[in-house]
């Protein structure tokens, strides 16, 4: 078992930024893959980005692309996802998974998630 759990989020202008962490515990954190996801009221989960425990390579989701750094820090077991140039529609629930195999963007192939931590963006 992986537990996780999320902070760091809050409200925000936006253009301003928000640093979201993701500390894990119990199994051997280095060898997960960990993706950030969200989900904004009536929407489906969306992913915004992962990072690989191989070679820690990320990824991003478009709408994300550019604006957005997931880093990892093994030793403190914890997951960063640094977010600026914030946007109204980046308002979500952001959530940490872990998954063993994939590194994907499917959320289904990720074994264990965090409560999630409310980003709020105001215009």
């Amino acid at each position: 078992q992986v537990q996780l759990v999320e902070s760091g989020g809050g409200f925000v202008q936006a253009g301003g930024s928000l640093r979201l962490s993701c500390v894990a515990s119990g199994r051997t954190f280095s060898n997960y893959n960990m993706g950030w996801f969200r989900q904004a009221p009536g929407k489906e989960r969306e992913f915004v980005g992962v990072i690989t425990w191989s070679s820690g390579s990320t990824y991003y989701a478009d709408s994300v692309k550019g604006r957005s750094t997931i880093s990892r820090d093994n030793a403190k077991n914890t997951v960063y996802l640094q977010m600026h140039s914030l946007k109204p529609e980046d308002t979500a629930v952001y959530s940490c998974a872990a998954d063993r195999h994939y590194g994907g963007r499917n959320d289904y192939e990720y074994d264990y998630w965090g409560q999630g931590t409310q980003v709020t963006v105001s215009s």
